[in-house]
């Protein structure tokens, strides 16, 4: 992927300012695109968009649908401004918390709202046509989907592999009935799909014509407990009664001196080699009618991954196994020769993928705080940087900037040794938590990387409370909501400035 000189913002659709408890597709994220705008900054990334679950920590990695989109960003607003709510719907809103996320309560307001607002589609007997075409469109995906999402919400859990067998095992007549017996919540599935998507695209053109790329995240695995897997089993390495033979995680790293369980179900590799990775590629191309470039999380996997037997306390048991590497990008080259890819090439990286990420031109990332931390690696550091690469002050698993120089679980010795290094590093000795904050994201945009992406927790230079994600933790993650008054003039000024003096706009 050839790049342009730009820098953005990392900020996911959740934390967007929104009067309903969580950040949608409404006047929140379009106020942020025009603060981006007025900042000067071109790029806007987000994590994956998939539904998420409060069962399994409303992790957006941790999805029941590598396609479909979550219902949870679908602004009622905008259903009233479409004839399909009434304002008075939204009066009767819990008293949300403005800084994060409830999740439990959004899920269970915004679930009443958006099922009335089907309710109403089907009265005012129009705008079918579109809702049809949408649905043919994306019937590749989403009559799974719906259907898994119908039988799941029945039966109380969305862990198939414990359904009835015929349920389990997708037996045709089943399925058929399945069907019949759940028309109406499989066309209401739909329509919340029809509604995300519609958004969604209205809000990505908006960006579009202000100059901003979006850019999207794939996880390389999905969830066992998703609709993908339960329509495609034999592209995964499972077991007896369907279950996981062996999961996914990562060794020992800088995150965890156990490594990290995914417990995601392995792909099978050869199978999906015979069938030119057509699963793959499709999930591709959708993304990309999505998204203008992609961050493909845990590329290494895609050389080798790690592989753990099922069961497992911790990914300390597990062992390397050869990825599809080469074969794979190969075929989405020639689907996608413009390779809109970045590679998240983080954690225990080896020789074999730098070449497989240098073989087919894809950027990799570099993140500030690697390059100062406990484990410190020069290639971190911005005067190290490529021109082909993705610099990050740090990324959605790792502490806020200031989290990481002031806040952290560090000795207060630990913590005053690690500012000394990026006092010296960036020149900044004397001034304020801001000085060296500001200090640390101008020494990113003055370096050769093309790109250089800003989490917007350390654009605004808040502590370990905003913190979107820790490794290994269940609780407390992807909750983060910026206030309204963060998004202030002065800060888009104050990018404005830096860009504009670093040849970023």
């Amino acid at each position: 992927m050839e790049l342009e000189r730009k820098s953005g913002i990392l900020m996911h659709v959740t934390s967007l300012p929104s009067p309903c408890g969580i950040g949608d597709l409404g006047d929140g994220a379009y106020r942020f695109a025009d603060f981006l705008h007025e900042a000067g900054q071109g790029l806007w990334q987000v994590l994956p968009l998939n539904p998420t679950g409060v069962e399994f920590g409303n992790s957006p990695y941790s999805s029941s649908s590598a396609f479909a989109l979550n219902p949870l960003l679908i602004s009622p607003q905008a259903l009233v401004c479409k004839d399909l709510l009434k304002s008075d719907d939204l009066e009767d809103r819990p008293v949300f918390d403005h800084g994060r996320v409830d999740y439990e309560t959004v899920k269970v307001w915004k679930q009443n709202l958006l099922a009335r607002a089907f309710e109403n589609f089907l009265s005012k007997g129009t705008g079918f046509e579109a809702y049809d075409r949408f649905c043919d469109a994306h019937g590749y995906w989403l009559d799974d989907h719906a259907l898994f999402t119908a039988i799941s919400d029945h039966v109380g859990s969305r862990a198939w592999q414990s359904w009835p067998r015929h349920l389990r095992d997708r037996e045709e007549r089943a399925r058929e009935k399945s069907g019949q017996r759940f028309s109406t919540a499989v066309k209401r599935e739909k329509f919340f799909q029809y509604l995300c998507f519609e958004q969604w695209q209205s809000l990505k053109a908006y960006c579009g014509e202000r100059g901003i790329i979006m850019i999207g995240d794939i996880p390389l695995y999905v969830s066992h407990e998703s609709a993908d897997v339960w329509a495609h089993p034999v592209l995964f390495k499972l077991g007896e009664n369907q279950k996981p033979a062996s999961v996914s995680g990562v060794p020992p790293d800088f995150f965890s001196a156990s490594g990290q369980l995914w417990n995601n179900p392995l792909f099978d590799w050869d199978r999906l080699k015979e069938s030119g990775y057509s699963w793959w590629i499709e999930r591709i191309g959708h993304n990309l009618r999505l998204f203008d470039c992609i961050r493909i999380d845990h590329f290494r996997g895609l050389a080798a991954y790690w592989e753990v037997p099922a069961g497992s306390q911790t990914a300390a048991t597990g062992r390397w196994r050869p990825g599809p590497g080469g074969s794979f990008l190969e075929q989405v080259s020639r689907q996608f020769p413009a390779q809109p890819f970045i590679a998240e090439d983080l954690g225990v990286i080896t020789e074999d993928v730098v070449a497989l990420r240098e073989r087919f031109e894809l950027p990799g990332m570099r993140v500030f705080q690697f390059g100062f931390g406990r484990d410190a690696s020069v290639y971190h550091r911005p005067h190290t940087y490529e021109t082909r690469c993705v610099a990050y002050t740090g990324t959605h698993d790792n502490d806020t900037l200031i989290g990481w120089l002031y806040d952290g679980s560090a000795s207060g010795a630990g913590m005053r040794k690690k500012r000394r290094r990026v006092r010296r590093y960036t020149g900044c000795w004397f001034g304020d938590r801001s000085r060296l904050q500001w200090a640390v994201i101008r020494a990113l945009f003055r370096s050769e990387a093309e790109w250089v992406v800003v989490p917007m927790q350390d654009v605004i230079g808040i502590g370990t409370v905003g913190r979107m994600n820790t490794p290994g933790t269940t609780r407390g993650n992807w909750e983060w909501r910026i206030l309204p008054e963060e998004l202030r003039a002065e800060t888009a000024e104050k990018l404005r400035a830096l860009s504009r003096w670093c040849r970023r706009i």
